[in-house]
C-alpha cells in the first residue's frame, strides 16, 4: 500500500499496480525515517523533511515513496528544479508505479516554464483507467491550461525579452510581507502595506532620491490605527489615500473603502466612502483614475458575473459617487476578478483572475477601455509574469514600462516583498505625458479651486475632467499622439482656453502650465484659441464646438452678461478682405451661440482685419498669434 501525505501530494491513488518496486519490501530503517519525515512535513517543515528523507533514501536507493515525498516537499517550497530530479529518479524507479504522480509531476514542470513536457506527463495521467471525478477534472484543468501556455509561447514568443524582477531592498522590505505596491505619477513616491505583529496591516511610505529609495516610515497622521487597513491606491498626484477597512465599527460590510487627504500634519482621519460605493458585500482593492474621476474595485455583492467582479464609480462635481458600474464579461468571468490597477494612460487596466483561461490559480490580465467607456478582451500578460501560482497586485509606473509587484521569490527578506522589473513591450499602457499647474486670480495671485478639462480635438471627446485642489493646482495626464483642447471654468471668471499640439511630443514630458483666470468685469477679455478656421474662409470647423459651448455655459451661468466677438487676421492679403473675413468669422460665432439658444441682445461682433496685431507678423508664429478670436466683456 502507498504512503502519501494528502498535504503534499493532493492527489489519491485510484488503484494498486504490481510492479517491479513493492513498498512492503523497503528497509525498516528507511521507513521509520521515512515516517518521521512525514511528521515534519504535516507541520510544514520541509526543509526538516528532506533532510532526513535524504538518509532514508541512502538506507534504500531504491526507496520510491522516498522520492516521491522529497519531489512533494520541494514542490511545496517552489524549488521545481529539485522536485522534478526526484520526480525522475522515482520514474526511472517505476514508470508504472509513478503514473498516478504525473498530475504533481507536471506541475512542477510547468512551475519551472516547462509546458510542453507538462502536457505529455498530464496527457499520461489522464490515460489511467476509472480516474475518479475530482482528478479527471484536476487534470483535465492543467490539460487546458498548459495548452494555452504553449500556444501563447507560440503566437508570443519572448524574443530578447527578459524577466527580471529586482527586490527594492532593506529600505523597503523586511522580515515581514510588504505588498500592495502604488506609486504616485512623478515615481517619486511608493506606498505600500506592511504586515505587523504577524497581524495588523499598516501603510508604508519611501521616497525616491539619486540614492534610490530612501528609508521607508509608517504614513504620518491618523491613517494607521490598531485595526485592519491595506490594499490601498494613492492618487497619482498624492493626494488622495483610497483603502480598504475590515470590520470597522462604522462599516457597512465585512470590508469597506476609505479615503484619506494629505494634509500638513500628515493623513487625515479615514472616511468612509458611503453607501453608493459600498454594500453589505465585500468591497476592495480600489484604483483611482488619474484625474481622480473614476474608482475601479473589486466586490462580491449580488448582480455580478462571479464570486467577485470589477466594478467602476464616477465621481460628479459635486464630489459624491455615483452607483457602481460592472465593467463587464469582457473583463469580470464566472471566477474571481480583483487587484484593479487603471495606469495614468487612463486606458489600460490590469487585474488578476482565475475565471479567464491562463496559467493556473490568479493570473494577471490587461484590458484597454475603448470609446464610450466599453472594454477590450482582456489579454493575458503571459509567462514568466504568469505562473502556476497565485499572481497578486500589479502597478504600472507612468514611463509604461516599470512595474511594481510583490513576490516570495529566493531573495525575500521575509513573506512578501516589493520587486520592480520591465514590462514587455506587447503589455505596455499607452505613452502619456502630463501637464500640471495652478489656477490662480489674475488681479491677486491667489490660487482657486477650479475645474480643468481637456478635450480631443480631433474626436472632440473629453478624455479628462479634473478639480483642482484647495490651493488650486492640479494634475492631468494625457496619452500621446493627440492634439488637445484645453478649458479652465470657474463661477465668477472669464473660462481660460488654450490649445496644445501635443502629437508629435515625447512620451514621460512634464508641462507646467499655470492659470491666471480674470475676474468676469467689463472689458475683461479671452483670446478663444479653440476657434478654427480654414484658410481664407470663415465656416467654423468641427472641432470648434467644444470651445464655443464653454461660450454657451458662460453666458447661460450669468444670465445678464453681454459680450463682443473681436475677429483679427495676420496682414496677408489685402486689407478690406482682412477686415470683411475677420467681421464674417466673427458673425458665425454669434449665429452658432444664437443657435444655441443665447438671445441676440446679449451679442455683438466685429472684425479688425489686421489693424490691431498683438505679435510681429514677420514671423509664422507670430501671424499665427494675430489671427485670433476675442472674447470681450461689454457688461455683466
Amino acid at each position: 500500500m502507498k504512503i502519501v501525505a494528502a498535504i503534499i501530494f493532493l492527489i489519491c491513488s485510484v488503484f494498486v499496480v504490481q510492479a517491479q518496486y513493492d513498498p512492503s519490501k523497503v528497509k525498516k530503517k528507511a521507513m521509520a525515517l521515512y515516517d518521521k519525515a512525514l511528521e515534519q512535513a504535516q507541520d510544514g517543515r520541509f526543509k526538516e523533511g528532506i533532510q532526513i528523507l535524504d538518509e532514508a533514501v541512502k538506507i534504500d536507493p531504491r526507496f520510491l515513496d522516498a522520492f516521491l515525498s522529497i519531489a512533494g516537499m520541494y514542490g511545496e517550497m517552489k524549488n521545481y528544479e529539485n522536485a522534478i530530479a526526484n520526480y525522475d529518479k522515482a520514474k526511472a524507479i517505476d514508470a508504472d508505479y509513478f503514473k498516478d504522480y504525473n498530475l504533481p509531476y507536471s506541475i512542477n514542470l510547468a512551475g519551472r516554464g516547462e509546458f510542453e513536457k507538462a502536457r505529455v506527463a498530464v496527457n499520461e495521467f489522464l490515460t489511467i483507467p476509472n480516474l475518479n471525478a475530482s482528478s479527471q477534472k484536476a487534470g483535465e484543468y492543467r490539460q487546458k491550461s498548459y495548452s494555452f501556455a504553449i500556444e501563447y509561447a507560440r503566437q508570443k514568443p519572448l524574443g530578447d525579452y527578459k524577466f527580471d524582477p529586482v527586490n527594492l531592498g532593506d529600505n523597503i522590505n523586511s522580515k515581514v510581507s510588504e505588498y500592495f505596491p502604488t506609486i504616485t505619477i512623478d515615481g517619486k513616491q511608493l506606498i505600500y502595506t506592511r504586515r505587523v505583529n504577524n497581524f495588523n496591516e499598516d501603510f508604508f511610505g519611501s521616497e525616491l532620491s539619486n540614492s534610490g529609495w530612501g528609508i521607508s516610515k509608517g504614513l504620518l497622521g491618523d491613517i494607521n490605527t490598531n485595526q485592519n487597513e491595506g490594499a490601498q491606491n494613492i492618487s497619482q498626484d498624492g493626494q488622495w489615500l483610497i483603502f480598504t477597512g475590515c470590520n470597522f465599527p462604522e462599516g457597512m460590510g465585512s470590508c469597506d473603502l476609505y479615503i484619506s487627504y494629505l494634509t500638513p500634519d500628515g493623513w487625515s482621519v479615514p472616511e468612509n466612502l458611503g453607501r453608493n460605493i459600498n454594500s453589505d458585500a465585500w468591497e476592495s482593492a480600489p484604483s483611482l483614475s488619474p484625474d481622480k474621476r473614476d474608482l475601479y474595485f473589486s466586490s462580491n455583492r449580488e448582480g455580478g458575473y462571479g464570486s467577485s467582479d470589477i466594478y467602476v464609480s464616477h465621481r460628479l462635481s459635486n464630489g459624491r459617487w455615483t452607483e457602481p458600474e460592472n465593467l463587464g464579461p469582457e473583463v469580470n468571468t464566472a471566477g474571481n476578478e480583483s487587484c484593479p490597477f487603471i495606469h495614468s494612460d487612463n486606458q489600460t487596466l490590469y487585474f488578476t483572475s482565475n475565471g479567464h483561461l491562463g496559467y493556473g490559480g490568479d493570473d494577471l490580465l490587461m484590458g484597454k477601455k475603448g470609446p464610450k467607456n466599453t472594454w477590450s478582451k482582456a489579454v493575458n500578460l503571459g509567462y514568466p509574469i504568469n505562473t502556476i501560482e497565485n499572481e497578486g497586485s500589479l502597478v504600472v509606473a507612468a514611463d509604461g514600462k516599470t512595474a511594481y509587484y510583490a513576490s516570495d521569490r529566493g531573495d525575500s527578506r521575509g513573506g512578501l516583498d516589493i520587486y520592480s522589473f520591465e514590462l514587455r513591450n506587447d503589455i505596455r499602457p499607452a505613452k502619456t505625458l502630463w501637464v500640471k499647474g495652478k489656477v490662480f486670480d489674475k488681479k491677486t495671485n491667489k490660487g482657486l479651486p477650479s475645474a480643468v478639462e481637456l478635450t480631443d480635438l480631433s474626436t472632440l471627446e473629453v478624455l479628462s475632467k479634473v478639480q483642482t485642489d484647495e490651493t488650486g493646482s492640479y494634475l492631468i495626464t494625457l496619452p500621446v499622439g493627440k492634439d488637445y483642447a484645453f478649458n479652465v471654468n470657474r463661477k465668477g471668471y472669464l473660462f481660460f482656453s488654450e490649445n496644445f499640439s501635443l502629437s508629435h511630443k515625447t512620451s514621460d514630458s512634464t508641462y507646467n502650465i499655470d492659470i491666471p483666470l480674470q475676474p468676469l468685469e467689463a472689458n475683461a477679455a479671452v483670446i478663444l484659441k479653440n476657434i478654427f478656421f480654414d484658410i481664407n474662409r470663415y465656416d467654423l470647423k468641427p472641432e470648434s464646438t467644444s470651445e464655443l459651448d464653454k461660450v454657451v455655459m458662460l453666458l447661460k451661468e450669468n444670465p445678464t452678461l453681454k459680450i463682443q466677438i473681436n475677429g483679427h487676421t495676420d496682414n496677408v492679403g489685402k486689407p478690406a478682405d482682412n477686415l470683411k473675413l475677420s467681421n464674417d468669422r466673427s458673425q458665425s460665432v454669434v449665429k452658432y451661440l444664437v443657435t444655441k439658444g443665447i438671445d441676440i441682445k446679449r451679442l455683438s461682433f466685429r472684425g479688425f482685419g489686421a489693424n490691431q496685431p498683438i505679435a510681429s507678423n514677420n514671423a509664422e508664429d507670430g501671424k499665427a498669434q494675430n489671427r485670433r478670436t476675442e472674447l470681450i466683456v461689454v457688461s455683466q
